[in-house]
């Protein structure tokens, strides 16, 4: 199981439209994947076609609750799993400020229950709250979706700093999975700038693949459905897929370079 938070401390950047369709294009690759909503504005439950405003049992229920992940995750088109949010669980946020494991939570309950899927995705809240952090410390990695812009710069040493301090909090595991530029538009000069200068400060954890803007990507979460299933001749669907396919050959890497390692 490798444990993947999409976060961004910066909200607008694709966060969630990139947690639901790499979620799906992994599903559609053969990988067991588990998605976290642990955003209280559940638009990850909405966009994987999941009715926030109709649910049991939601993502509360298994963080705070006795509701086992069984009980709670609800398989989606494409065959990947999602944990469903709504604003219940803005509870959680309160409840688990005085709790001895307040940061831990979300790890615990993976590490007990979430073993059978070869990809865990958590689309995180656009904030640092306890929710952000315990996505954090149950995560092997960090994969950080951004505009290139200006400002997305700083959203991004924001975030960065708070990896840093994770890590030294009791993650040290932690590491950056790689640096995603979403809407992505060629023919504007500013794009082509920070895009550069992403690759020139942090090379190859930026990913080759770009996912552009693309009214189809946008569509789609109104149906209810993933780009890919939405229009899978779209840009944004294939270049989704791309993405998948990109993160399975570096986690396939990963994996060879941990058994070499070994005594």
């Amino acid at each position: 199981m490798w444990v993947i938070a999409v976060a961004n401390q910066k909200g607008g950047v694709g966060k969630t439209t990139t947690s639901v369709n790499l979620a799906a294009s992994l599903a559609l690759s053969g990988c067991q994947t588990l998605l976290v909503d642990l955003d209280p504005q559940g638009n990850a439950t909405m966009g994987a076609g999941v009715d926030k405003a109709g649910l049991e049992q939601s993502s509360y229920d298994w963080l705070v609750g006795d509701a086992r992940l069984a009980d709670v995750a609800v398989n989606c088109a494409t065959g990947f799993h999602v944990v469903p949010s709504n604003t219940d669980l803005t509870a959680a946020e309160v409840e688990l400020m005085n709790a001895p494991d307040r940061t831990e939570r979300l790890a615990e309950k993976l590490a007990r229950e979430a073993g059978q899927y070869a990809f865990v995705l958590i689309d995180c809240p656009p904030s640092l709250n306890v929710l952000t952090l315990n996505a954090l410390m149950a995560a092997n990695s960090v994969l950080i979706p951004m505009q290139c812009e200006y400002y997305a710069l700083e959203g991004l040493s924001a975030l960065l700093e708070t990896v840093a301090g994770v890590r030294g909090r009791g993650n040290p595991r932690l590491e950056i999975e790689g640096i995603l530029r979403t809407m992505y538009d060629p023919r504007n000069s500013l794009t082509r700038d920070v895009s550069r200068q992403l690759i020139e400060y942090f090379g190859e954890q930026v990913f080759r693949t770009v996912i552009p803007r693309n009214i189809r990507l946008a569509e789609a979460p109104s149906h209810g459905l993933p780009a890919i299933l939405y229009d899978r001749h779209s840009r944004g669907a294939v270049s989704y897929m791309a993405l998948a396919g990109e993160l399975k050959r570096k986690h396939d890497a990963r994996r060879v370079k941990a058994s070499e390692q070994q005594p």
